[in-house]
């Protein structure tokens, strides 16, 4: 039997299918991957889920500890525009 290869779009999509409430035994079925695969697929592919949501949280506090310092310093910006137009 000649080995397939799977890009990491369809191992993707395959696990999704899992997450989706597929049963194992059919989806290993119908795309041919032995259940080991499967399982390590899935290992890996959890672990990189974790550390993209983690990064995720990590860039959205970041995203607003900037956003913060920025409607700061437009406002300081404001008023010194304010100040500086001002005549006498």
């Amino acid at each position: 039997m000649k080995r397939k290869t799977f890009t990491n779009d369809q191992k993707a999509s395959i696990l999704k299918e899992h997450r989706a409430g597929r049963s194992i035994d059919d989806i290993i079925r119908e795309h041919g991957v032995s259940q080991a695969t499967f399982y390590r697929w899935r290992d890996q592919h959890g672990a990189a889920e974790n550390k993209l949501v983690s990064r995720l949280n990590a860039l959205e506090t970041e995203n607003r500890r900037l956003r913060a310092e920025v409607n700061g310093l437009t406002l300081d910006l404001r008023l010194a525009k304010e100040i500086i137009g001002k005549k006498p």
